[in-house]
């Protein structure tokens, strides 16, 4: 048996958490832009620490399993 959360939990994160694609943290104008897609380098920064701690939280703390 493969455990396949890791990958797909990491993957669907890095697709939703893409600076501009669904939310941008911190925004051009505004704090939050939703759907803008434009990006900036404290974006990024602010996008790496969020997929970081996520990450964390469901592989690490959470002990997230999908066998198939």
């Amino acid at each position: 048996m493969n455990d396949w959360a890791a990958p797909l939990i990491a993957a669907v994160l890095f697709a939703f958490l893409q600076p501009g694609l669904v939310v941008q943290i911190p925004g051009k104008e505004r704090p939050l832009d939703f759907l803008n897609m434009k990006t900036s380098i404290a974006s990024i920064f602010v996008h790496t620490i969020l997929y970081g701690l996520l990450l964390i939280l469901f592989l690490v703390v959470m002990h997230l399993h999908l066998y198939v």
